[in-house]
Order: C-alpha cells, then structure tokens, then sequence
C-alpha cells in the first residue's frame, strides 16, 4: 500500500478504524502483535509501544523486558475478516530497545539491512514463495484431528479436492490485503494444498509469507478446518515445502543469477539450521521432491535448487530445502547474503546433475554433499561456520545453535 504516517493517521480517521494491532514475529517466525487504540497511533509513530518482551521466545529475560514497537505504515492492511464497522488493521514493526537502539533479535530489521547492503553493491533480489500446508478436521470439541479433509492427489479438481473453496477463499481475502496470489492447487498429499505468490521486493516478500500463514490459518477455522504448515505432518505422505524463489538485478546476462545459484550451493550446508530448524524438519528432507544433496539442475524437482523453465525477466532460481516452519526474514537474508558472497566473489556454478537423485545409486551419492540429516547435525554445521557468524548476530545464533 506504501502510505506515509500521515495517510495511516488520515485512513484511521475517515474509515471507522477502531483497533490497529502492531505485528512483529519471534526469532523463530512466529507472529505475534499488540492491539492499541486510534488515539495511540500518533505515540507508536512518534516514540513506539512498550512491551513486556520476556515472555517472546529469544526476546530476553524478566531482568531486562522492555522493548519499543515502531510501526511501518507501509505495511498498513486491513483485516477482512473483522467486523466491517469498528475495522482492525494491521502494521508490521521494526523492535528497539528503550533507548532508541536496534533489538538484535528483530529479524525483519536483520532482513532489511541485508536488502540496504545489497542495493549499496548495486543488486536488487526479488522473491517469489511457495507455501504447501494441510488441511485437516477438528473433533467435536473443536481441536485439531490428523484426519485429511479430503484425498484428493495432485491438481485434482472437485468433488475430490474439497479444498477448492478454502483456496478461493485464501486468495480473494489476500487481494483485499494488497497481495496478489499467483496460482493456487492441490498438492500431492491428501489434504494437501499450495498458494503461489507472485514476485516482489525481498521485505515485502516476507511480510507476505507471515500475512499468508495468519490469513490461511484463519479462513480454514472459519469454514471448521485446521490448517497444518508443519514440515511432516503425515507420516508416508509428502512434506510441506516453503519453496523460495529468488532472482537478481541486474541479472547480466545470466550471469549475475548464475553467482548466485553458486553462492547459496556454496553455503547451503550452515544455512540448514534456519532453513529447517525443527525436528520434524528433518523427516521430510530427503524425500518425496525434499532435497537431500547439495545439487541443481534445470527443472529437475529432485534437487536443492532447480531452474524453472522461463525466460527474460522471469528467469529465476528455486532453492527446494526450506519448509513453512522457517522464519521468512532470516531465510531471505540469508539468501541474499550467500547470493551476494557468490556474484562478488564470482563463484562458478557445479555441474548440474541431471537425474533423479531419489533413484540414485551409491556412487553418485558419494560424490554429492548431502544436507545435514538432522537438527544436531545442522546446529553443528551452522555454530561452526564464518559466514553465519558474520551474518547472523551471536544473539540469535546462540538460540538456534543451542542444545
């Protein structure tokens, strides 16, 4: 929407605006917010909102609680699924503490900077996500049941794929957001769907991502479902991806986009621990399209970066490892961080394996580099490894990376 602090305090005024909730995330992606009132809008512009930080995960301790929200104004949206009359919107907010400095474990703020030293080197990254989750019921009592709601299989159409109008739903209450959904389908799992995001600058791309999650999780409530982004939420059925896709300007050529590809192969064995930070992570990669190794192809679903068919302007690189439980300001920041080490360093890319890694044989395996096979595993790669540690701050290493 990109309104200034003016035009936030003008729309409040003339649309019946009653509250304004202040987003933010933990260092773990998870959203949470603070709902104040119109009249407090001019002191969250001007000084920020207080809040008790110790209760955040990552946030602090009961010795040293005190955090400020300043609100974006332009991330202002408003909530469609509150009453029309008295509306609520939303902003998301960068975290301070009291005197004004940086919160270190703010990660939209890590994501911006990443986005400032990229344009200070002359180079924009655009981003496209890929969210899968399931759709599942809930028992008499509300709660949330493993049952798929239906057990439709890829692209099927109704009557088999009964979450046709959750999905249209999804989409139409993201329009009246600002976002522009892409595609929409049903996903190989029973139960399983995926909305497509169309490109966009890396900040809002990841305001996006936390938007999408709430508004899913909301609309499939309202129609008596329960919506699951966890990586493996069936055992024997296909994980849920959060598929990236990412491109550079300028692209020279290729070349540009080629760097980059290197970059992110180059560093994708550290990056793992934020990429797939829970346990569960680590029962879906490897298998059925979740990558494994540390390859790329054109097209080739089994790899950990794959090129899709396109040309022009939307040529792009799709890294395949992430799933939805990642935070996506750490996740972007890292890829334009391993982008950029790539083009300045002008990183060649690998030859491409151009086969089906699930079918491979132990000799192709034991020439690849394989992914961490579990969250010990990646916590050790990323704790160990220079380029974590000069991109991400010892506060939010030392969570992540902890025992």
């Amino acid at each position: 929407m990109n309104y200034s602090k003016d035009e936030v305090l003008q729309y409040v005024a003339e649309e019946d605006v009653k509250f304004i909730r202040l987003a933010f995330c933990d260092v773990f992606g998870k959203q949470k917010n603070i709902s104040v009132m119109p009249e407090e809008l001019p002191r969250a512009f001007e000084y920020g909102i207080a809040f008790d930080a110790s209760a955040i995960a990552g946030f602090g301790d009961e010795s040293r609680s005190d955090l400020f929200l300043h609100p974006d104004p332009e991330t202002l949206t408003w909530l469609p699924w509150r009453p029309e009359h008295g509306k609520v919107v939303r902003m998301f907010c960068s975290v301070t503490y009291p005197d004004g400095r940086p919160f270190e474990c703010d990660t939209r703020s890590l994501l911006k900077a990443a986005v400032s030293d990229a344009r200070e080197e002359g180079f924009t990254f655009s981003f496209g996500a890929e969210q899968e989750f399931y759709l599942f019921e809930l028992d008499e009592k509300n709660e949330p049941t493993r049952i798929p709601y239906d057990r439709a299989g890829y692209m099927d159409i109704a009557p088999e794929d009964k979450g046709e109008n959750v999905r249209r739903e999804i989409c139409l209450t993201l329009e009246q957001m600002g976002i522009r959904p892409e595609s929409s389908h049903h996903e190989e799992g029973p139960g399983q769907n995926e909305i497509d995001f169309r490109y966009t600058e890396a900040l809002a791309a990841a305001d996006n991502v936390m938007t999408f999650q709430t508004v899913v999780k909301t609309v499939a409530r309202r129609n008596g479902l329960y919506a699951d982004f966890s990586p493996k939420p069936l055992a024997g059925a296909p994980g849920n991806g959060f598929h990236v896709n990412c491109s550079v300007s300028p692209d020279g050529f290729s070349e540009n986009l080629s760097h980059m590809i290197a970059g992110v192969l180059e560093k994708s064995v550290p990056m793992t621990a934020f990429f797939n930070p829970t346990e569960d992570s680590y029962l879906r990669l490897g298998q059925m399209k979740a990558p494994r190794f540390v390859s790329w192809s054109a097209e080739n679903r089994s790899q950990l970066v794959r090129i899709p068919a396109a040309s022009d302007e939307y040529r792009r690189a799709e890294l395949r490892s992430p799933d939805p439980s990642a935070n996506p300001y750490i996740t972007f920041a890292l890829v334009i961080r391993a982008g950029l080490y790539g083009i300045k360093n002008r990183i060649e890319l690998p030859e491409p394996v151009n086969m089906n890694l699930y079918k491979a044989d132990k000799g192709t395996e034991s020439r690849l580099v394989a992914l961490p096979g579990s969250l010990t595993a990646a916590k050790a790669a990323a704790a160990a490894d220079d380029f974590i540690k000069e991109h991400i701050p010892p506060e939010i290493l030392d969570i992540y990376c902890a025992e």
